[in-house]
């Protein structure tokens, strides 16, 4: 397409790079062509709604939180933006605050004056354009303040019509998770050339065949992974005929393409002559260059022609229309095609060609998608740990790939100061499908940040791992540390390593950097403290004596810390109630694929974010929730969320019955009633059968108990003595039979196991 002397408008490149490398190509091409001829492509910020309501209430001198509160009632939707207008007709909170408080009437006339105009001017995230003589003879230029490189001050469309070449220089992450993949892959004494797999590979063909395909470029979603299990590719053309496909328009030829391929729907390639042309998608047009060699081969089009063709069926222009039809009809008839099976050729190659898309895109496509599906299949250890390294500012990502490591049986151990890194690295890693474990990058931890996990790990690296808490107090310097970063750490468990009683870590914050703080300023004056050495003086000072978290507390500020649960999920308490109230867990949902009409579920879950609505009939919310399965999403509408609001707090754990329905590619899922779910257990459970190892640490034990000495269940202690004889003993009095204080009773080192009685 790009190679063909006949073709009259100018191409646009658009190429990805590994994104950490993309500023190496931007530099080669001004070293290349010189800086005076490259310059990237300017664009102009527009004051949409949000955007003029602050401006405008920082001119007007407004309070910040006032405007700020009002900002927050206009819808935050960047695909398709709400005008401060519709805002204003959809929100009454709006129309109230413009009626009733001071200021905020004049706020909304001169925002809605102002709304729309250039804020600012800025750079193309991806455009460069690259000139043939210096660029200042030919278009106006701009220099951004924060940039060193030239700026077009013609927008990307304007720079095209003074006859410049755009490029898109763009950074795509996959490229780089494969060559961290492929990095990690090296350290276990494997080289890998990704140029070089074999496109054949089974187990490459089976990870697909079975949707397994989290992590996989362009195949994750959930409609995409259906269509990989029914099209059960086999080469690589397969693949780059899906990627094609699998998009609004074009999807609806996926069926056809499935049952030709596996001989269940006949091929016909509506003349002779289309064969060798459509034989690889078994008569299905798919690609533009098809559409391009059909008017060639049929009509006697040249390449120009062939160019102009698809361009003006992408358009849909009328007139043009009917000039290429005549040409088409011509020249297939003077090529002995008879007329009535011309036109209905044509009439095929327009219906489709306003979604056809570009082989050469596709299969590059493709090409990515099958390298990291060969990753994956075959060092899934490395890959994940590299996908979720280049994932770790999304906490919602990298809970979604906790569950896949469950589904890949790779055990993904928690986060350590005397382990982790900046990155997630893989341990015990063998050869070829050797297995091997992730460890949780301290940098992924909220609110943490790289520099400081740097600094630790620079400073661990150089004088070896850290012995106590105070011992990392005085090795790291204050400017690295500040108290939200130690606290989050500590809930995360990055110090159970050298203190596992995490709510004393958390609790010595002030006084560990105070300690920081003390040894970096003995460093700095070189000098030892008035007191003496800094060292010995705080040790004397002893940790504050506080009791652990609870299991459910522990949790919480676990994936408080983290963005999802790790060590263990808050239902893995309910176990036997889960299973009395026949509750199902929402990938065996997912995994019903031969339902295809509206079902009712029941589903226990933990509530992890809540987004509130306004519709005509009310306020309605979805709310993001997790089992021990998955995270996914539950739609609350206007009734049961005004009967439910108060149950639906970040924590909160629910029994919720509700409806699924089952689209082509997607499930929804609508709850109809909504409970907490420790009421649906009063008097259920009538106590608990401790099962001990032996190691089990008897005075954790008996201050759990102790705690719970308040209710009307039974605890029987089960001790082992030999392999043949075990001694079960039932403590005296009654305890609090609850979900939470058997979570407890399984967090005690040495405890096997505790089930209902």
């Amino acid at each position: 397409r790009f190679l063909n002397p006949g073709r009259v408008s100018m191409p646009d490149f658009d190429i990805d790079f590994c994104q950490d490398r993309r500023d190496e190509v931007i530099r080669h091409v001004q070293e290349q062509y010189g800086a005076m001829q490259v310059a990237q492509i300017i664009t102009f910020g527009k004051l949409q709604a949000r955007a003029v309501l602050r401006d405008v209430g920082r001119v007007l001198s407004m309070p910040y939180g006032q405007v700020d509160r009002l900002c927050k009632l206009v819808p935050n939707n960047p695909t398709a933006p709400v005008t401060l207008q519709q805002a204003i007709d959809r929100e009454p909170r709006l129309k109230e605050a413009r009626h009733k408080e001071p200021g905020v009437d004049q706020l909304i006339n001169v925002a809605l004056r102002l709304e729309g105009l250039y804020r600012h001017a800025s750079t193309h995230a991806a455009g460069v354009v690259i000139g043939d003589r210096p660029l200042d003879e030919v278009v106006p230029l701009y220099r951004d303040p924060r940039s060193s490189m030239m700026v077009t001050q013609f927008n990307m469309k304007d720079v095209e019509s003074v006859g410049l070449v755009k490029f898109d220089f763009l950074g795509l992450k996959t490229l780089t998770v494969m060559d961290r993949a492929i990095k990690l892959i090296k350290t276990s004494g494997v080289e890998i050339d990704l140029a070089g797999i074999p496109l054949s590979d089974e187990r490459t063909y089976r990870l697909l065949t079975a949707g397994a395909t989290v992590g996989v470029f362009q195949m994750e979603s959930t409609g995409m992974r259906e269509v990989l299990r029914k099209l059960k590719a086999d080469r690589f053309e397969d693949l780059i005929a899906v990627v094609a496909l699998y998009r609004p328009g074009p999807m609806n030829n996926i069926p056809n393409y499935i049952e030709r391929k596996h001989g269940r729907e006949e091929v016909n390639f509506l003349h002779p002559t289309l064969e060798s042309i459509l034989s690889e998608t078994y008569g299905v047009m798919i690609y533009q260059e098809q559409v391009m060699q059909i008017a060639q081969s049929l009509s006697g089009f040249t390449l120009g022609e062939a160019d102009l063709l698809r361009r003006a069926m992408g358009k849909k222009i009328k007139s043009e229309m009917s000039a290429q039809r005549q040409r088409f009809l011509d020249g297939a008839v003077a090529n002995k095609v008879p007329a009535d099976k011309a036109a209905i050729i044509f009439d095929q190659v327009d219906k489709f060609s306003g979604y056809g898309f570009n082989k050469s895109h596709a299969a590059a496509y493709a090409l990515i998608a099958y390298q990291t599906a060969y990753l994956k299949a075959n060092y899934p250890t490395q890959f994940m740990a590299s996908l979720m390294t280049l994932e770790q500012d999304n906490t919602d990502k990298l809970g979604g790939f906790h569950q896949e490591l469950d589904r890949l049986a790779i055990k993904l151990n928690p986060p350590d100061i005397n382990l982790s890194t900046a990155n997630f690295s893989v341990e015990n890693a063998g050869s070829k499908n050797g297995g091997g474990e992730i460890r949780y990058s301290l940098a992924a931890i909220r609110n943490v940040g790289a520099n400081a996990v740097n600094a630790i790990v620079r400073e661990r690296d150089s004088n070896g791992p850290y012995d106590d808490l105070f011992d990392f107090a005085t090795r790291l310097d204050s400017v690295n540390m500040n108290k939200r970063q130690l606290l989050n750490l500590a809930k995360a468990g990055a110090f159970d390593v050298l203190n596992p009683n995490r709510a004393q870590v958390a609790g010595a914050s002030d006084l560990l950097l105070r300690h920081t703080a003390l040894a970096a300023n003995e460093r700095g004056n070189s000098q030892e403290s008035l007191f003496g050495n800094i060292d010995t003086d705080v040790h004397s000072s002893p940790l504050p004596v506080v009791e652990d978290w609870h299991v459910f507390e522990r949790l919480r500020q676990e994936a408080d810390a983290l963005g999802f649960y790790l060590s263990a999920h808050p239902l893995d308490a309910y176990g036997g109630l889960l299973k009395r109230l026949s509750v199902i867990s929402y990938t065996t949902i997912v995994g019903r694929v031969d339902h295809v009409t509206s079902e009712r579920v029941r589903l226990a879950v933990v509530v992890q974010r809540r987004r509130e609505r306004t519709s005509a009939r009310g306020r309605y919310a979805f709310i993001e929730v997790s089992d021990q399965s998955g995270i996914f999403e539950v739609a609350v509408f206007t009734d049961l969320f005004a009967r439910t609001r108060d149950l639906l707090e970040v924590g909160s754990i629910l029994l919720i019955e509700a409806s699924v329905q089952r689209q082509e590619n997607s499930i929804r899922i609508l709850a109809q009633t909504i409970s907490k779910l420790e009421e649906q257990g009063g008097g259920r459970i009538k106590g608990f059968r401790v099962y001990l190892g032996l190691q089990t640490r008897l005075e954790a034990l008996s201050a759990v108990i102790a705690r719970e000495q308040a209710g009307a269940g039974r605890v029987a202690v089960v001790q082992p003595f030999r392999d043949d004889l075990e001694v079960e003993v039932e403590l005296p009095g009654g305890y609090a039979a609850t979900p939470a204080f058997r979570a407890a009773l399984k967090s005690v080192p040495g405890v096997v196991e505790v089930l209902d009685i």
